[in-house]
């Protein structure tokens, strides 16, 4: 694969452009399948994404710090008409504006590729938190987060099983919040460095297995695992909307499933506001408990 890096001063004048105080960054990454809508679709990936948005509590000032990576020209225009921090990532011989589907030959370079260019962000001293566009922010999750700063690197599992060890759960690279030092700067470096030795992972398999052989002791790291109450996703849902913060559509396989189902997730989210909203503690704790989210049928029919 023959990567062109673009002039330093873009990525660092969009680093600072979409920055925080405190130099962190919320970043996604966005290609043509995730910003255009089908004949036979309502919304985008995209358009669900920044819904969530306005959504969700306290998280509309968000937007101001949100720097879209994008792989394509298409959506890098798409971008830069909404009026949103842009970045154009290129990579010269491979094609990512089509549907990079679950595990394909692509989905797995695009893994890689933006892989490397967190890596050059850590090496810029900019904290960031890292997030799928398949990821529905309904509350602003820097009150959630840690702001130990000895805590290197909190990260989100398909599944918490109770322990909080990292080697006995499932990372989920589809968000996490990273900060910028030696450790994670060397993590970066030995996880994108076996890349070649991975025929057939995606980079997030890669780090777990990585994880499992100790290479989080080893640099020195220190990790939280957020747990699936605050940070949850289709893999196990919260089971308690009164305090949960994103909603990831991971253990899905197609763009198409992931849109039905987030349209679903912000549609009860949207309801539940609404019934709470003005009520009495004892009603809005009935209603709470009463609580459940729609089937993500869509996803699960994705796999069959």
């Amino acid at each position: 694969m023959n990567i062109k890096f673009p002039a330093n001063d873009e990525l660092d004048l969009a680093l600072h452009e979409a920055s925080m105080p405190n130099k962190t960054v919320i970043i996604a990454v966005i290609n043509k399948a995730y910003v255009e809508q089908s004949a036979n679709e309502e919304t985008t990936m995209l358009d669900l994404f920044l819904e969530s948005f306005w959504l969700g509590d306290y998280t509309r000032q968000l937007l101001d710090h949100l720097l879209l990576v994008t792989v394509d020209q298409t959506a890098y225009e798409r971008c830069k008409f909404k009026r949103l921090h842009c970045y154009r990532l290129v990579t010269n011989g491979v094609d990512f504006g089509g549907e990079v589907v679950y595990m394909s030959e692509d989905f797995i370079k695009m893994m890689w590729r933006r892989t490397l260019l967190l890596l050059d962000v850590l090496k810029r001293g900019y904290d960031f938190i890292f997030t799928d566009t398949d990821v529905m922010w309904l509350r602003n999750p820097l009150a959630k987060l840690s702001p130990n700063k000895t805590e290197d690197l909190q990260i989100s599992v398909d599944s918490f099983s109770g322990d909080p060890q990292p080697e006995h759960n499932f990372v989920n690279t589809g968000f996490y919040y990273i900060r910028s030092n030696n450790r994670t700067i060397s993590l970066f470096h030995t996880w994108y460095s076996h890349r070649d030795n991975s025929s057939g992972k995606k980079e997030q398999d890669v780090l777990q297995d990585l994880m499992h052989a100790g290479l989080f002791s080893q640099v020195g790291l220190q990790v939280r695992l957020l747990e699936t109450r605050l940070f949850s996703g289709f893999c196990q849902d919260s089971q308690d909307v009164s305090a949960v913060t994103i909603v990831h559509a991971n253990c899905c396989r197609y763009i198409n499933a992931k849109v039905k189902d987030l349209t679903a997730v912000l549609r009860d989210w949207k309801k539940f506001k609404a019934a709470v909203t003005g009520k009495d503690p004892e009603l809005v704790g009935n209603i709470t408990r009463g609580f459940k989210w729609s089937a993500h049928t869509g996803c699960q029919n994705s796999w069959i």
